[in-house]
């Protein structure tokens, strides 16, 4: 580039000192000189900018090459990012179905455990209903057996002293307190066995509404706010009902 600056220059210096064509604003300069000039300008530019021409000459198809290819990559992308966006929701999609499945099976599992407990409570509660019963017709047969043991023994005594008025009476009141001793008894007897039984009703009652209090507060724990949006909600108390 310095010597194209040097070449312009001597043009200019030659051209200043031309002599000058009368009535003209002409000059004569040296052809030679002023070729020779031209040629060393000429190989003196950088081949770079000869280069910056063909792409100035080009520039409409660099342009419009560089908008299709910019076009094409666009189009990639967006491809590409829909395939992400739908891979995306179908591992969203397969997730949240193994959410629900996974929510269902444990909420399978608890109605199951919550039935055998309920079925354990039941035999349970037979159970004692039943040994409740048989407790209660042993005190039942043991205080009939006392009864009719005091009736016997009063109608001896009554017997023995039939002879005579005031041992008579003694042993008819004798006889009818020993009856009505034997009634109370009876009647103790037997509000003992039922207040058992109730005893260990209620005890059975409060079992099971531990275990169904239990459960439902593990269905409403299966029920937080990801498997609500997976799963439709569930009625534990309507369940039970049904």
């Amino acid at each position: 580039m310095y010597r194209v600056f040097e070449a312009l220059d001597e043009l200019v210096t030659i051209v200043e000192e031309a002599r000058g064509v009368p009535m003209t604003s002409g000059c004569v300069v040296p052809r030679g000189d002023v070729l020779e000039l031209l040629d060393d300008v000429r190989d003196a530019i950088p081949a770079e900018l000869d280069d910056a021409q063909d792409v100035l000459d080009h520039r409409d198809e660099l342009v419009g090459k560089a908008q299709h290819e910019l076009e094409a990559a666009t189009s990639k992308a967006r491809a590409e990012a829909e395939r992400i966006v739908a891979e995306a929701q179908h591992e969203a999609e397969r997730m949240l179905s193994e959410a629900r499945s996974r929510a269902e099976r444990m909420v399978a599992e608890a109605e199951d455990q919550a039935q055998r407990t309920v079925n354990a409570g039941r035999q349970e509660y037979e159970d004692l209903v039943g040994r409740a019963h048989a407790e209660a017709d042993r005190m039942v047969q043991a205080g009939r057996a006392n009864y009719e043991r005091a009736i016997e023994e009063g109608r001896a005594e009554q017997a023995r002293l039939v002879d005579a008025t005031e041992v008579v009476q003694a042993s008819h009141a004798e006889s009818a307190r020993i009856l009505e001793a034997a009634q109370a008894e009876a009647i103790r007897l037997r509000n003992e066995c039922d207040a058992y039984v109730d005893g260990k009703l209620a005890d059975f009652e409060d079992l099971l509404a531990h275990t169904l209090r239990s459960v439902g507060k593990g269905r409403s724990h299966l029920r937080g706010p990801a498997v609500n949006a997976a799963a439709a909600p569930f009625d534990y108390h309507e369940s039970a009902a049904r």
